[in-house]
């Protein structure tokens, strides 16, 4: 008895955990817990992170540095100044043609090189974009042209010039350049040079040019010259010059034509011309704000194409002037107001070219007359000045005021401005021949709320609109940086993309989870999910060389798949219910697998030898030619896609109708003869869907509705449809394995309960198990949609990259993540571009939150009401 005892205490269970099971576990729950925080951390670090790279694009300009130096630059009236780009001199030019130079820093007057006018006059000028080149009207009617250049040289120490003055603890003189120390020991040397040409006669000797501009165009090898100029006697006169260099002995020879333009209406007196590049068209207004723009595409016979009241009301005229490219004309009148102008065709324009001058971007007005503008040599900011002394930085498109500038500019305000080379530094000289330069920080002047989410005119545009287009081939390009377009197409990608992966995935999970043998399950799951180790970049590859030219090849064979698919599914289902009990019995499982593969392979078969035929019935044999609007109509491309609708709505109609009646008539019935009347009256229900069908189609067409130019449109290789097969292909896997746990994960006794009933499978299957599994597949479908709206391989390679606003599937998108991928290593740092890949990131991180935030709370009411089962 006692042996028995102590054998019984040695192996007695320990009651008490062991001190070392605690401790592990009290660690494990502290490296859940510490990771679960570490995750909620690096979550909303990064979002702070690029909440913080794109704040700067909405905080506008600032000033740099003092805000204000004051330069004494003489009493002559000023006709033109520049800046250089370091900021270290300023030239002006007065009437009296003198160039003067000053350090900006010290306000110290520098020797500037002497422009040799001949005792003439200046009673016009006109200069280039970039202040380089210059042109001067005289009092004898010709005109001097020239060049006036600021340039910069990197010199070492020892080529500095002996005798140099301290200017300040930068910079030093040999009295007619600047000598600016940098970093490496080295010196940045500011000099001023000034060249003038032989005079060309624009008018009558003695009849002097009271207004002028001038631009220069062409290339290299064949410059050229153009300008437009007024004399006193009212003439317009356009001047385009060109030269040819000799590749052999590098002699230029320049060719010199002049146009005279038509006389005005009677009563208007040209005070201002403004030209293109080109010479193609020439802009006259008078002091009233009449602009009479001339039609000079060919030179020899120029046509007053249209004369319209800028400025309606008593303003005058006081600003008129292009930015660069030559595009937007600007227009300011006395009364403060600052507008920009487009030319841009019109069915009612009225006139003589089909173009007229649109209001595009109405911009804030001054208090008092605007009196100078001055256009970037970058982009479309541009600066104006009024007669109270407000100096503005502006930008057109964004239609912002980027930067208020309040200066000493005296009662009568100030009458010339420019905006320094990389846009960083305003001169503005007033009336009395004071000066005051502004260093200034407008980093992204062309970015707000408006233009990056709401519709923005861009020039050559004939409506506002939302564009994506960050760079171009020329220097005048503005960059478009609407996210519209990249929203749009990465839901347009998405949905696609799961318009075909939910439907193949939920059927096939609902498939392998309540009607395929264990053992044919245990094989078909781990290849499906294998299927998502696939790395996109091979799917992308795979989409854009293989899948996309054979979608283009056998397109109406691809379209036909979708039809002929479910239909011989269908047709196979109500073949098997022939089969005798024993028989059907016998082959489930793998055999049927098979033959369901079989059925599937013949669907692709038939697809692909009955693709013309389909192609002919329903899109006029032609299906691209369709797609474009050239052949056929949108009848048989309404049939197929209202036909699922239709068939859906007659089943319902007639199970709500005939419903028991039917049902009772297959109760009387047995084996082949049961099988008969349910494949006719599946047969019944699709000829009554096919009629209905051809009933919402012809209703549509009545309706003058047709689908082209909606959901199809001209067909592109690279497009939605073959991102949608591919992306599919992505998801389905992912959706597939989640709603399928959540499906085997239904309490097996709600199966067993339902079969007992006398429910048949699939009854038990869509209405017990799968309202049963809901929040779980639901959850499947939303990590699909996720893994869907961040992929970025597959459509940056298969997705042709066009960022449009089109529903087409056969046209192109870009989305947000392909767009950071392909631009982000070109984007210079912290530049526009650059913060705008970083906001399209955020975007994407905010849709991704809100989506997966609202699934959550749709998921948790579908798993109360499960719970309650």
């Amino acid at each position: 008895m006692t042996g028995t005892a102590t054998k019984g205490k040695r192996f007695e269970r320990r009651r008490e955990t062991r001190r070392s099971v605690l401790v592990i576990d009290r660690i494990a729950d502290a490296v859940i817990r510490v990771g679960g925080l570490a995750v909620i951390v690096a979550v909303f670090g990064i979002m702070a992170f690029l909440v913080a790279v794109v704040v700067p694009l909405f905080t506008g300009g600032r000033l740099v540095g003092t805000s204000e130096r004051q330069l004494e630059i003489g009493e002559a009236a000023v006709l033109g100044t520049s800046v250089d780009d370091y900021h270290t001199v300023a030239t002006k030019i007065g009437a009296d043609g003198r160039l003067e130079v000053l350090h900006i820093a010290t306000g110290r007057r520098l020797q500037g090189p002497a422009l040799d006018l001949a005792g003439r006059r200046v009673t016009a000028f006109a200069r280039t974009i970039d202040g380089r080149d210059v042109a001067f009207g005289l009092d004898d009617g010709s005109l001097r042209f020239g060049t006036v250049t600021v340039g910069a040289q990197v010199i070492t120490a020892d080529q500095l010039p002996a005798g140099l003055q301290r200017l300040d603890a930068r910079d030093q003189t040999d009295g007619s350049a600047v000598y600016s120390a940098i970093p490496g020991s080295q010196f940045r040397k500011i000099a001023v040079a000034a060249r003038l040409d032989a005079p060309v006669r624009a008018a009558p000797d003695g009849v002097a040019i009271v207004a002028l501009d001038y631009h220069l165009g062409g290339t290299t090898e064949r410059p050229t010259r153009t300008f437009v100029s007024i004399d006193a006697n009212g003439l317009i006169r356009l001047g385009r010059s060109e030269s040819r260099v000799n590749i052999m002995t590098r002699q230029a020879r320049t060719s010199l034509t002049t146009s005279e333009m038509p006389p005005l209406p009677a009563g208007s007196t040209a005070r201002r011309a403004v030209t293109t590049d080109k010479g193609d068209q020439v802009y006259v207004a008078d002091a009233g704000g009449i602009v009479h723009r001339f039609d000079t595409r060919d030179p020899a016979r120029p046509v007053l194409a249209e004369s319209v009241d800028l400025l309606p009301g008593e303003a005058a005229l006081s600003i008129f002037g292009f930015l660069l490219g030559q595009q937007s004309l600007v227009v300011g009148g006395s009364d403060g107001r600052v507008d920009v102008y487009f030319r841009l065709e019109r069915p009612d324009a009225g006139t003589t070219d089909g173009f007229k001058l649109v209001l595009a971007h109405r911009l804030e007005p001054h208090r008092a007359a605007a009196a100078a503008f001055a256009p970037s040599q970058r982009g479309k900011l541009f600066v104006t000045a009024d007669a109270a002394g407000d100096v503005w930085v502006r930008h057109s498109t964004s239609e912002q005021t980027v930067l208020k500038l309040a200066g000493s500019g005296g009662a009568d305000g100030y009458r010339a401005v420019v905006l320094a080379p990389r846009e960083d530094g305003v001169l503005a000289v007033d009336a009395r021949g004071k000066a005051t330069f502004w260093e200034i920080a407008v980093p992204h002047p062309e970015t707000t709320l408006g233009t990056i989410f709401g519709k923005v005119w861009y020039e050559g545009y004939e409506a506002p609109g939302y564009t994506w287009q960050s760079s171009a081939g020329t220097d005048s390009f503005e960059p478009k940086l609407s996210l519209v377009p990249l929203v749009f197409g990465t839901i347009k990608a998405t949905f696609y993309a799961l318009l075909f992966a939910v439907p193949v995935a939920l059927l096939a999970a609902v498939y392998t989870s309540e009607f395929v043998n264990p053992a044919v399950r245990a094989t078909v799951k781990p290849i499906m999910e294998m299927m998502a180790s696939l790395p996109s970049v091979v799917l992308g590859f795979i989409a854009a060389l293989i899948l996309a030219p054979v979608v283009e090849t056998w397109l109406a064979s691809v379209l036909m798949v979708f039809v002929a698919l479910p239909v011989a599914l269908l047709v196979a289902a109500h073949a098997w219910q022939l089969l005798p009990v024993d028989t059907a019995v016998r082959l489930q499982g793998l055999p049927r697998l098979l033959a369901m593969f079989v059925v599937l392979a013949g669907a692709i078969g038939a697809s692909y030898a009955g693709g013309s035929a389909f192609e002919a019935l329903f899109f006029a044999g032609d299906l691209k030619a369709w797609a474009n609007g050239s052949a056929g109509t949108g009848f048989g491309f309404l049939w197929l896609v209202s036909l699922p609708l239709s068939y859906l709505a007659v089943f319902a109609l007639l199970r709500r109708g005939a419903g028991d009646w039917l049902l009772e008539a297959g109760r009387r019935l047995a084996g082949p003869r049961a099988a008969l009347f349910d494949s006719a009256r599946w047969l019944a229900t699709l000829a009554l869907a096919a009629l209905l069908s051809a009933l919402i189609a012809g209703a549509l067409g009545a309706l003058g509705h047709d689908p082209r130019g909606g959901m199809v449109g001209t067909y592109v290789q690279r497009n939605t449809l073959v991102v949608g097969f591919a992306m599919g292909f992505a998801v389905i896997p992912i959706i597939y394995t989640i709603a399928e746990d959540a499906l085997n994960a239904v309490p097996e006794h709600l199966r067993a309960a339902s079969l007992a009933c006398g429910a048949t499978p699939w009854q038990t299957a869509t209405r017990v198990i799968l309202p049963t599994a809901v929040s779980g597949v639901f959850a499947a479908i939303m990590v699909g949609m996720g893994r869907a709206v961040g992929e970025t391989m597959i459509v940056v390679m298969a997705a042709g990259n066009t960022p449009i606003l089109e529903w087409n599937v056969f046209n192109g998108l870009r989305a947000l993540s392909a767009n950071i991928a392909v631009e982000l290593p070109e984007a210079v740092r912290d530049s526009t571009l650059y913060r705008m890949l970083f906001l399209a990131a955020l975007t994407l991180f905010v849709m991704t939150f809100v989506v997966n935030t609202l699934a959550e709370v749709i998921r948790q009411r579908f798993r109360k009401r499960a719970v309650q089962l």
